[in-house]
């Protein structure tokens, strides 16, 4: 039984090792964790993750490219609905969420995602803190940001514009407006 590290799993498929603990963290894979903490991945599970998900040759750059989206809010609820809604979009953007500032800090720094989504009013890290840091530091600058907020007035969305945020909406949330703001910062 041959088994892979997470750099190995990521030569053996062909993508990055970032995408191979992405598909760990979101259950589509399966890792053992090693004494020592290290994830490894046998062969096996990779061969049939790869079957049961359509990437052999030639689809698995597909799996590579796919735009990342970091849903960032404390009403689980408003997570579940944006998610919900962006899996269903045909970009096939590959999500993950957080539900609080200190969370989505990790998540920023592991996932890399291409385009946040981040609720303003926060239990710790606030909207305006995240965004002012996140577009301060030259690693993380080039994140799209799209700010929502049940308080969203013009003196708000200003504020959020100034933080570095690329689109504020209030909510509750239009949907087909989110989705196209999405497409438009991701194209």
């Amino acid at each position: 039984m041959k088994i892979f590290t997470i750099s190995q799993a990521g030569k053996y498929c062909e993508v990055s090792p970032e995408t191979v603990l992405s598909w760990i963290d979101e259950c589509k894979l399966t890792a053992e964790v090693t004494t020592g903490g290290h994830r490894r991945v046998r062969k096996d599970d990779i061969d049939r993750f790869l079957k049961e998900n359509s990437l052999g040759p030639g689809n698995l750059s597909r799996a590579e490219e796919r735009r990342k989206i970091l849903v960032v809010d404390d009403d689980k609820i408003i997570v579940e609905t944006i998610v919900q809604c962006l899996e269903e979009d045909e970009h096939c953007y590959e999500l993950i969420s957080a539900m609080d500032g200190f969370e989505a800090e990790a998540q920023i720094k592991h996932f890399r995602p291409d385009l946040l989504i981040l609720d303003i009013m926060m239990p710790d890290i606030n909207g305006y803190e995240l965004c002012k840091k996140i577009k301060s530091d030259r690693d993380t600058r080039d994140i799209k940001i799209i700010v929502l907020s049940a308080y969203m007035d013009d003196d708000n969305n200003r504020k959020m514009k100034e933080f570095g945020a690329d689109a504020c909406f209030s909510k509750p949330l239009p949907l087909p407006k989110l989705k196209q703001q999405v497409e438009n910062l991701l194209s």
